[in-house]
Order: C-alpha cells, then structure tokens, then sequence
C-alpha cells in the first residue's frame, strides 16, 4: 500500500530547499526526496555564491524578474537568518573600445530591467577603485555580493523542517506514474517504497529530465533537451589584489571568466563554457592557457604560476551551443496535461540568487491549479 503524503519535493539542492521551504510554510506537508547522502551536493555546492543584481537577462524574462526579486529576497533572509555573506559589488569591465556601446546597452538594459545600484565609471574612476584593474570604462553594480551557500540551505531546510517538512537522504526516484487521479512515486531507499502524492515538485537540477521522463503519462515532447556546459574554475594563491568582483563583457555563452572573491578571502576565475555530452566534474587542466589569456584582458599583473585547478560545475542548459542564454521553465499542468506535476528545467545562474523568488513562483502556480 502507498504511503500517503500531500506533497513530493525531488531535490534537495537550493532549489528543491527553497521550494519545499514555501511549501511546507504555505501549510503542506511535505517530503524532499534526495537521492545523495547530503543536501547540496551537486551544483549547489559547485558555484562561486555569487548574488547577481539581474543586469544580463532579456526583459520581459523569467531570470530578468526572478533574479530582481531573488536578489532582494536572498539578502533580506541572510539577514534574518544570521546567513553569512558580503555585498562587495561588481565591476563589468569594457577593454577595448569596440566594447563601449555593448557596454552602454548593458547599462540600458539595467535600468529596463529595475536594476537599483548601477553607475559607469570611466577609466581613472575605475583606477582609484580597483588599481589593479585595466580597462577603459566599466559599469558599477552596488547590489552584487557573495553568499554562503552551505549556510544558506542550512538556513532552509531548517525554515522548512520547522514548518513540517522531511528530508530523506539516500532516496533516489525510479519511476512517476498515475493512479486514481494522483501520482505515485517509486522511490529506493534501503529498499522499495512507493509514495502517493498530490503535488510533485521535480527541482532536481541535472536529473530533471531524467526524472520526469520516467512518468509515462508525460509526453516525451514535453521534456526538453539538455544541454550540459561545463565551468571550470582556477584558484590563485596570494592575497586577492581584488576588493570587488570583476568580469569581462559577457558573450553569448555566459558571462566571461571572471573573478570572484569568496567570504574567506580566496581569489577564484572562472566560469568558462565547455560543452560536453555527460556529466563530469573533472576541472579541465588543458584550458589553464585561456584562462590566463582571458583574465590578462583586465588584469595584466595576474602571475600565470598562481593559478591552480580548483572545481568544475555544469549547467543544465535548454539550449545548445551558438544559441542565446534560454530561460527559466517552470513547467506546469497547464503546459503537459499530467495533473500535480510540476518540472523545473534550465534552472542554471542566476538560479542561486532567484531561489527564493523560484519558489515563490512556483508555488503561486501550483495554488493556481489547486
């Protein structure tokens, strides 16, 4: 016999944590399936913490909005939680003047955005804030900082298990169906157990695919590809000549290699974009050379023996190569006719940042539906 419970959340990444948090707080009870031995061991735990301002995303876009309204949410919960994180603010940085008027329309498109906080700095304005840095203008984003992102899913699911919700480690799904008008859910953990469900949030990041074609119900051209680019990120030892993030012009791939700070003082670049055919957390050593080349761009001083091979992350892309950044997919009822399914796919950055704004989102539609 099925055991019973209202709500499945699959995934404990911050994601899944965020989601199953508003749910339990809306007054469900709920169950977060997590097939490793760890919350936040996959691509939560394979980031920079980087809280984006929303200055890159396509108006009218679901990053665009949910990052604003992430953004603002993540740092009023930090605060509330006693979550540890800085507000060091960023600098994109033009190197040639072929990047201005890019430059120009990334400033523009801040402000249709409601990006608070951004400011263009010319080349001396840069100097006097960050000397190390070489470029010719830059744009300034107050509202950009750093997370710590063990702290923050701790700070999650410990809202959401005061709330109601469980979390069972170890538990990975094998299979989503319908039976009298619910979902069940076939679930391995020391054992076989089956789950019946209203409400299936599928949060599970690079399986979400996976995952949810394991329902049949679910027409398989409502699951779409993904696409994994792999990031490979370079430590440097030495004190960081950094006070702020610094990044390069973005491309149609992602943001460029950039530099980043974390809350205990390590310099960091990365992340670049190698796509690949599966998943492997391997840092590719043979890209040290580009790395090197990219980040000289901007900073001239950096000393290519300072830089080491730290970790490798993938990002679960709706679109391939050549093709322009996609979006978020919050896939609902509506969109695939399975009744209490819900796929969240291409949740890739600014996913960390927007998590709390995700799961408000999510669960605005799912109270829609009800």
């Amino acid at each position: 016999m099925p055991e019973q419970v209202e709500c499945v959340v699959i995934g404990a990444g911050v994601i899944g944590l965020a989601v199953a948090r508003q749910l339990s707080q809306s007054g469900r009870e709920v169950l977060i399936l997590e097939r490793e031995d760890q919350f936040g061991t996959q691509l939560s735990s394979r980031n920079s913490g980087v809280i984006h301002s929303g200055i890159y995303y396509p108006s009218h876009s679901l990053k665009a909005s949910l990052c604003l309204q992430g953004n603002a949410l993540l740092y009023r919960f930090c605060e509330q939680r006693k979550v540890n994180y800085s507000r060091y603010g960023k600098l994109i940085v033009a190197t040639h003047e072929s990047q201005l008027e890019s430059l120009r329309q990334l400033q523009s498109l801040a402000s249709i955005n409601g990006v608070k906080g951004v400011a263009w700095l010319g080349r001396d304005a840069v100097s006097d804030l960050e000397p190390e840095v070489q470029c010719i203008a830059a744009l300034h984003c107050a509202s950009t900082g750093v997370v710590d992102v063990y702290e923050l899913m701790l700070a999650l699911l410990g809202d959401a298990e005061r709330a109601g919700a469980v979390l069972s480690l170890g538990s990975e799904v094998n299979k989503i169906s319908v039976e009298n008008s619910q979902l069940e859910v076939d679930v391995v953990s020391n054992g076989a157990i089956t789950l019946r469900a209203k409400e299936v949030v599928n949060c599970s990041g690079l399986s979400a695919q996976r995952v949810a074609l394991t329902c049949a119900a679910l027409s398989s051209d409502m699951v779409p590809e993904v696409f994994y680019a792999k990031g490979n990120y370079y430590s440097y030892a030495g004190k960081s000549p950094f006070q702020r993030l610094v990044y390069p012009m973005p491309n149609q791939e992602g943001l460029g290699i950039h530099a980043t700070v974390d809350l205990g003082g390590q310099l960091r670049f990365g992340p670049d974009v190698e796509w690949v055919d599966e998943v492997d957390f391997k840092v590719n050593e043979a890209c040290s050379e580009r790395f090197i080349n990219s980040i000289r761009e901007y900073w001239p001083g950096v000393n290519p023996s300072a830089l080491t091979p730290d970790f490798a992350s993938i990002r679960p892309k709706t679109v391939g190569p050549g093709a322009n950044s996609g979006d978020f997919w919050v896939q609902v009822p509506a969109d695939h006719g399975v009744a209490g399914l819900y796929n969240l796919y291409g949740i890739e950055s600014p996913g960390l940042t927007s998590c709390m704004a995700i799961a408000e989102y999510t669960v605005q539609k799912m109270d829609k539906a009800r």
